[in-house]
């Protein structure tokens, strides 16, 4: 690994303030919500957003939309929605009095996809997704289409609403990079919301980076060292999510599947990225506690007393933090 670079540094920090400032110009409160967002994005992983319908999950993702000058588009999720409607379809077209088929780019063909209520869909429909957030292309009538980079999918969802909804399943959401729980804002936010959003006039969002900024902040984050002790601590914690020897009682007793090693690359990239906002040049054990619970909480398979318990996993999760550290 070369050397990381002050210019690159400098460029990823104000890259990042930028962002987040121009975000915050509209947005209120969820801080934390947003620089998660962003260091997910910069990783180039995509975040699945959790809370109750107006909470603001849609309006940050058209938010960072705009202060990120990318292609942008929005799939609306419901039962009745098609792979073909998300990926695309072969279309006969008639050309010189020639009938061929060509191929329609569906909404995924851009660099910030919004999916929103994505558990809303079919599993069937939830699938097409799978193999453009993970490799980053479309298999259409055996013909692969390459997706533009930057890409990442934003999708939300309802965590208290059952009736008419498809629990996401474990392969597809072990390719989020984050899941981010959005709460409700305090008395003093709640009032911010209402000034800004309940006159005649809006802040303006105005673009502050471009796809290769993103790409380039990317690329430097991967260039930041982590020392052996951290990265065996790192790999304790998503080992110690499963129920074997070593983990925590709590482990054994209500998780049936812990976190996949895509939990740990996740988890390294975001604790490089925090790592950077900090100030240092090289991944502390605090970067990995910070960046543990978004990384791992929907990578949790309860086991059937967990679910019947309702143990949340973040307690589950920060036994496996307490254990790793002693």
């Amino acid at each position: 690994m070369t050397a990381i670079s002050e210019p690159a540094v400098d460029h990823f920090k104000e890259t990042f303030s930028r962002i987040r400032s121009a975000i915050s110009t509209f947005m209120v409160g969820q801080q934390d919500i947003i620089d998660d967002v962003l260091i997910a994005i910069c990783c180039g992983g995509h975040v699945l957003l959790e809370g109750v319908p107006g909470l603001g999950k849609t309006s940050l993702v058209n938010t960072i939309a705009q202060a990120i000058d990318v292609q942008f588009k929005r799939i609306q999720f419901t039962p009745d929605l098609l792979p073909s409607d998300v990926v695309g379809t072969q279309i006969l077209m008639d050309r010189d009095g020639r009938r061929e088929l060509e191929f329609q780019p569906g909404p995924v063909f851009c660099n910030l996809l919004l999916a929103d209520e994505i558990n809303r869909a079919t599993p069937k429909t939830q699938a097409a997704l799978l193999e453009t957030m993970q490799e980053k292309r479309v298999t259409v009538a055996n013909h692969t289409h390459t997706l533009a980079l930057p890409f990442f999918v934003m999708a939300t969802q309802n965590p208290i609403e059952n009736d008419g909804t498809y629990p996401l399943p474990e392969a597809q959401l072990d390719r989020f990079f984050f899941k981010l729980q959005v709460g409700l804002p305090s008395h003093d936010e709640f009032k911010q919301i209402l000034d800004r959003t309940g006159g005649n006039s809006k802040p303006h969002v105005t673009a502050v980076a471009h796809g290769a900024d993103i790409i380039r902040m990317g690329e430097t984050i991967r260039e930041v060292p982590i020392a052996p002790e951290v990265q065996d601590y790192l790999v304790r914690l998503v080992r110690g999510t499963h129920p074997t020897e070593g983990s925590p009682k709590s482990i054994h007793q209500f998780v049936r599947h812990g976190a996949s090693p895509r939990a740990g690359q996740a988890m390294l990239a975001a604790a490089r990225a925090r790592a950077l906002l900090d100030g240092r040049f090289h991944v502390a054990r605090e970067d990995i506690d910070s960046v543990a619970l978004p990384a791992l909480r929907h990578r949790l398979i309860l086991s059937f007393e967990g679910e019947a318990e309702g143990i949340k996993p973040d307690s589950l999760i920060k036994d496996v933090m307490a254990a790793a550290k002693s």
